[in-house]
């Protein structure tokens, strides 16, 4: 085995598969990269078992060879390089001779045949979309996603997909997140659970990318194919909540505010709640919003008031406020809108764009907290 390639285009792509390789494995092979060699083209893998990514470059070769490097050793080894090309030879004492303009370094290889192959998705149903509309699903939903292992339902995002619309639903109980679009439909109804590693890998990646973005997938497994790079996952076996049977239909009570002032003054409220509970309360009548929070075990106190467009009851509804602010902090609209019916009911936010873009909508739903009075 011998090929070229130049050392930033290499590093960029090691540094986006190393997300996929975990701190520790129990099988020593996993600490690797694999690289194949196929002529003029260089496919790199990493899995953990659950998934595997492989992605593919061009290099200047005329070997057919396959191999499994330290991914640690190399990405270290890359990063001090300034741009240049790097000449990769296997050599006959089992390790791996790297050339550089100004030295040569070795490591030792494993056999490539030891390496785990990647999953081949037989009968799957695919979908084509474009790359940022799915990061954007992706950002919009897997913060919600729970952390309960007893849950693991809960720990992924549910894609439901059918000729009218995909969603993209993530929820921990306490929190939900709906992401619908109906710009890409299916030629088939399905619905499959993605766990969230692969998923964050996939945010990171594709929304700065453009492209059109393949997803397939089967009972059990799922491949998410894009430009020359693809991740395959193993989905989470179980069936997702009936989510729609928790989103209250009435909301009479509507508070139309500004997303950022909102946002700010929660946070600033929040820093003086209870470190339990994080509970704000807001109280809402004609058109003022008072924001308040206390901690009676240090007797800490703060309240704000704001002016808001407010449709509805006089009410007083608590809730976590770690919560309200990972919603409002992953919207990006400059107004946003609280429906809400009971202060024992789930509150539902939802952005008003300014475009009425009716093809995209995002739901969130937070449950109250018992206010303490």
């Amino acid at each position: 085995m011998k090929f070229i390639v130049s050392s930033s285009i290499l590093y960029k792509e090691l540094q986006t598969l190393s997300g996929v390789i975990n701190s520790s494995n129990t099988i020593p092979i996993l600490d690797n990269f694999l690289f194949e060699v196929d002529k003029n083209k260089l496919t790199i893998s990493s899995s953990d078992l659950e998934s595997t990514m492989t992605s593919q470059i061009d290099i200047e070769s005329t070997s057919n060879d396959k191999i499994a490097v330290s991914a640690k050793l190399l990405t270290d080894i890359l990063k001090t390089f300034s741009e240049q090309p790097l000449t990769f030879i296997k050599t006959e004492n089992n390790t791996i001779e790297i050339s550089a303009s100004n030295g040569k370094y070795s490591l030792a290889y494993l056999e490539g045949e030891e390496f785990p192959k990647q999953v081949e998705i037989l009968d799957a149903h695919e979908t084509i979309l474009n790359s940022v509309y799915l990061g954007n699903a992706i950002n919009s939903t897997i913060f919600a996603a729970g952390t309960d292992d007893l849950r693991p339902v809960m720990s992924g995002v549910f894609f439901q997909f059918n000729s009218d619309s995909l969603k993209f639903v993530a929820t921990d109980a306490h929190k939900l997140v709906k992401f619908e679009t109906s710009e890409y439909t299916a030629n088939n109804v399905s619905e499959f659970i993605i766990p969230k590693k692969p998923l964050q890998i996939l945010k990171g990646i594709l929304q700065a990318e453009d492209l059109d973005l393949t997803i397939q997938h089967n009972d059990s497994n799922a491949k998410f194919t894009f430009g020359k790079s693809s991740i395959t996952c193993r989905l989470i076996d179980g069936k997702f909540p009936n989510y729609e049977a928790v989103i209250p239909k009435e909301n009479p009570n509507v508070l139309t505010i500004d997303r950022q002032l909102f946002l700010n003054s929660v946070r600033r409220v929040s820093i003086f709640s209870n470190k339990t509970t994080n509970q704000i309360k807001l109280k809402i009548a004609g058109s003022l919003l008072n924001i308040s929070a206390e901690d009676f075990d240090f007797s800490n106190k703060a309240d704000e008031n704001l002016e808001c467009q407010y449709s509805g009851d006089d009410m007083q509804i608590g809730f976590n406020s770690k919560f309200l602010i990972e919603m409002l902090n992953n919207l990006d609209s400059e107004i946003i809108t609280l429906s809400m019916s009971h202060p024992n009911r789930a509150g539902i936010i939802r952005p008003v764009n300014d475009d009425n873009n009716v093809k995209e909508s995002i739901t969130m739903l937070v449950m109250p907290v018992m206010l303490n009075d």
